[in-house]
């Protein structure tokens, strides 16, 4: 028939097409990367979201209309001590609706944590899950969910699709934004044991309802929304240069990168400006999007290991690796960057290198600017002797699957240490001298003339 294509014919023709336009140009009019297979590609989404001013409000309703009886709110201890809960209780006191509160949720939520949020939900018969915070109270309440359905020990869940039955309903109240994690398939939990954050990847864990009021992040303290704010942004730049990327993905990516940058310096500085919280809600909102379907890369592969070993923030690890990270992919996706360029405020035309540099400026400058520590050193437990057994591990994260370079362990580590010395200016120093004696002894054969030419580099 005339006009019609085989499933080969459009392979070719977007082989040729991917030939000839390495970049989207005009957004939306290419495709990144060849299709990773010949059965389309599916778009994972909460089956509801409420946002903006009033969203909590506006969500009752919502929850009312699920039918149960009773939720488990899993929430951290900060939360509740600092009265921030109470404006869910509040909220479903007038509404009737029975719960009971689980608080032992911590930064980078652990297996133990979950097998106690589970004892509770059987203990108080809860029938659903509300999680009230960010990152870390959703990922433990997701696990809650689908071990409380599924049995067994949520280290069973490690990878991807791994679950058998749909998790409990769950409704994901947002207080911070950053992670997505209120609206992804993605739930990170730490395994003490071994201290490596593992990563599950499945769509049973996507939440029922999803709800980004920005009243409730104003109490933000400055230092966790430049860390989640960070978090947003890494998954944005992840997404978009991911090779499962598709043009409704970057479209998400696009536009959280540029809310990101123009609202993120004055919701950190101004922690008030509920225009500001609005948008970054809406940002990382994007962002989540973008990933939940596309996938992120090795800076969050890479981060989820310091988080494991270390307990450190994991929205700092990923915006201290952020820089290494996307330099080192630059080096086979430039292309990509003039897109990302132009989303942070740079027109570049179609100069790959300008819109580079232009890139990983703005990653440092946009992380010193909103107080983020500028590299791994900062950090006194962070140990260099550590980063082989690091990088092992970050290579069997599922993150790294769709980075668009697959790195070896040799590289994984001098991403960990060029993260740990960036901006240090010991380090700085130290590397130049290192350059000056290489050109030195490229200069010089004889080593009489080398030695005194190194004793004039140390004394000067």
């Amino acid at each position: 028939m005339e006009g019609y294509y085989s499933s080969f014919d459009l392979s070719k023709a977007l082989s040729e097409d991917l030939a000839g336009h390495t970049t989207q140009g005009a957004h939306g009019l290419n495709y990144h990367h060849g299709p990773p297979g010949d059965e389309g590609q599916t778009f994972f989404m909460p089956c509801k979201s409420i946002m903006g001013q009033g969203a909590m409000k506006g969500a009752v309703s919502q929850i009312k209309a699920l039918g149960h009886k009773k939720a488990l709110i899993v929430t951290d201890a900060v939360l509740v001590k600092v009265g921030a809960v109470k404006a869910l209780t509040e909220t479903l006191d007038q509404a009737s609706i029975s719960y009971a509160i689980y608080d032992g949720c911590e930064p980078n939520p652990t297996c133990g944590q979950v097998e106690a949020g589970l004892k509770k939900i059987k203990e108080e018969n809860c029938d659903f899950v509300i999680s009230f915070g960010g990152g870390s109270p959703h990922d433990c309440a997701k696990a809650i969910a689908l071990t409380a359905t599924n049995g067994g020990d949520i280290r069973q869940m490690e990878g991807v699709d791994k679950s058998t039955k749909p998790m409990m309903t769950m409704v994901a109240v947002n207080t911070t934004a950053g992670t997505g994690a209120e609206m992804t398939r993605f739930c990170i939990i730490t395994d003490e044991t071994r201290h490596v954050k593992m990563a599950i990847v499945d769509w049973r864990v996507t939440p029922t309802l999803a709800v980004n009021d920005p009243k409730t992040m104003i109490g933000m303290p400055k230092s966790l929304t430049a860390a989640t704010g960070m978090d947003a942004l890494t998954h944005a730049i992840e997404a978009y240069v991911s090779t499962a990327s598709n043009p409704v993905t970057d479209a998400c990516a696009i536009r959280a990168m540029k809310l990101i940058s123009a609202f993120l310096p004055t919701a950190v500085e101004d922690g008030k400006n509920l225009k500001a919280r609005d948008m970054m809600a809406y940002a990382e909102f994007l962002a989540g999007m973008a990933f939940n379907s596309a996938g992120l890369g090795y800076v969050h592969a890479m981060a989820h290991q310091l988080g494991g070993m270390y307990n450190m923030p994991h929205g700092v690890c990923n915006a201290i690796l952020l820089g290494p990270v996307q330099k080192y992919n630059a080096k086979y996706v430039p292309e990509l960057f003039i897109d990302i360029a132009l989303a942070l405020g740079f027109q570049c035309g179609e100069d790959k290198d300008l819109a580079v540099t232009k890139v990983l400026e703005t990653i440092k400058l946009l992380k010193n600017r909103i107080g983020i520590p500028k590299n791994l050193k900062a950090f006194d437990q962070v140990k260099v002797a550590d980063f082989p057994l690091l990088a092992e591990n970050a290579m069997k994260d599922a993150c790294g699957a769709t980075n668009p370079h697959q790195p070896t362990k040799e590289e994984v580590i001098q991403l960990f240490q060029e993260a740990y010395d960036q901006e240090d200016e010991e380090s700085i120093e130290i590397a130049n001298l290192q350059q000056q004696l290489a050109a030195a002894a490229a200069r010089c054969k004889d080593s009489a003339v080398l030695k005194k030419a190194m004793v004039q580099l140390l004394q000067g």
